[in-house]
């Protein structure tokens, strides 16, 4: 999730025009098209295996200070605190915050080709690695905590935090959940102009239960399988439906910038941000904002920051800004991070590609659609779909991906193009998906003892030093 930082004042925001020309400002050149990967992971302590607070000289706070410390990171500060990092002058660039839990993620910078965004998730592991390591924590990929309690969960010291978790229990039952116990890794994409994003937004909101089922990696609740292959998903069904879903209005004629304005117009918002400071304006929404009628801020008109950070609390399986954000799919392995960058730039950045996913979906009613997001979480590959099963949609789907990676043909050192990084993604259609393999280790070597995913699955780039 964003951090939002103090600076330059923003303009007011004048009228609703205004709004759809921010989302238009998105549009690029095919040759200036990136890939932004991010992803989540849990901090736990390597001696226990409990979540790690904020505070105190083994905290996340104190991760955070190593990191800047030792390998040139700039700090974000809120309120006095360490909440995030940020590095723009260099080609590992981006930056690390903290979701309300503690979870870390890298928000990677934008690059060229999955080659890199590899190499610049291990250049992360490893900075992670060798700070946590002294500090006695590791980090793990899943999508669900496979242990902890939500009464066990830490707070981050982020204000907007505050704000959402007094808000969600008011809208949905698993709200704190998708808070705090969940992480995910998503990609982000760009478009070439307003036909193009709506095109990639509808594929990428039909496919997302296939992603969702392909990378599935949370069967566990404290300490027990859950009934389900990826919770995380599950939890996103019942957090706040305002917010939340397949985006419907998505598949209508005449969609487009505008049309996605006034569904954002309409979310209800969380905060605004003023003078260093997060004002709770829960309920409201920004149309209200909009008008000057905002409760909080009587007569206040916005500016294009609040609506930047306005756009950040919407929730669709894929969001709009100024790219294309891929939502569905569980943290898990490694090799997971880089599949799922692999898998959506092979199906939206070849034109051939994108028009054979188009073709796959375009069919497939509004009712399948929700079928798909409903069974999925439980079944993942395994779920029906008219008289095949997710995995045979998977089966297809990966073929063209693949072939879109092929037509790209971005090579490394050793000749090889970005096909390989869906290696994961046959090994799932093949032997199942990862909360399957964790399931048969828990039922089987592991002897229904949680604590040994936490010593199997963590992650590890470097060797483990020891004292």
């Amino acid at each position: 999730m964003s951090t939002r930082v103090d600076g330059p004042s923003s303009p007011i925001i004048e009228s609703r025009d205004e709004l759809v020309a921010y989302l238009e400002k998105g549009c690029k050149p095919r040759d200036t098209w990136r890939i932004g990967t991010e992803h989540e992971k849990f901090a736990f302590y390597q001696k226990d295996h409990m979540p790690v607070p904020y505070e105190g000289d083994r905290g996340i706070g104190a991760l955070l200070k190593g990191m800047q410390d030792r390998f040139a990171w700039d700090p974000i500060i809120e309120d006095g605190k360490l909440i995030a990092l940020n590095r723009t002058d260099c080609d590992k660039g981006g930056s690390v915050t903290l979701e309300p839990g503690g979870q870390l993620e890298l928000s990677g910078a934008t690059l060229e080709n999955i080659h890199e965004t590899c190499e610049e998730v291990r250049h992360h592991l490893v900075e992670t690695e060798e700070i946590g390591d002294e500090l006695g924590i590791g980090f793990l990929g899943l999508g669900f905590t496979p242990k902890w309690t939500l009464r066990q969960m830490p707070m981050m010291p982020k204000e907007r935090y505050r704000i959402m978790a007094n808000y969600m229990p008011k809208v949905g039952q698993l709200g704190l959940d998708m808070m705090f116990r969940t992480a995910t890794v998503q990609v982000n994409l760009d478009f070439a102009d307003e036909a193009d994003m709506v095109k990639k937004l509808r594929v990428g909101l039909a496919l997302q239960p296939i992603a969702t089922a392909l990378f599935a990696n949370s069967p566990f609740t404290e300490g027990h399988p859950n009934g389900f292959k990826s919770y995380r998903a599950e939890i996103w069904r019942d957090t706040d439906p305002n917010r939340t879903g397949g985006l419907p209005q998505a598949f209508e004629e005449g969609f487009g910038f505008e049309r996605y304005v006034d569904y954002a117009l309409n979310v209800p918002m969380y905060f605004v941000y003023r003078g260093g400071r997060y004002i709770d304006v829960t309920g409201a929404s920004f149309k209200d904002f909009l008008e000057g009628k905002l409760p909080a801020l009587s007569g206040e008109k916005p500016t294009m920051a609040d609506w930047s950070d306005h756009l950040t609390t919407a929730f669709p399986d894929v969001r709009l800004k100024h790219f294309l954000e891929m939502r569905g799919a569980d943290a898990g392995p490694i090799p997971n991070i880089c599949a799922l960058s692999a898998f959506w730039v092979g199906l939206l950045y070849d034109s051939q590609s994108l028009s054979d996913a188009e073709a796959l979906v375009s069919d497939w009613t509004a009712e399948e659609r929700e079928e798909l997001r409903d069974s999925v979480p439980r079944r993942a590959l395994d779920a029906p779909f008219r008289e095949h099963t997710v995995a045979d949609i998977a089966q297809d789907v990966l073929a063209i991906s693949e072939a879109g990676l092929e037509r790209r043909s971005h090579l490394d050192s050793k000749g090889r193009d970005e096909r390989h990084f869906l290696r994961p993604l046959h090994e799932a259609l093949e032997h199942g998906v990862p909360a399957d393999r964790l399931l048969a280790a828990y039922e089987g070597r592991w002897q229904s003892n949680i604590d040994r995913l936490f010593e199997e699955e963590a992650y590890r780039i470097r060797p483990l030093e020891t004292a």
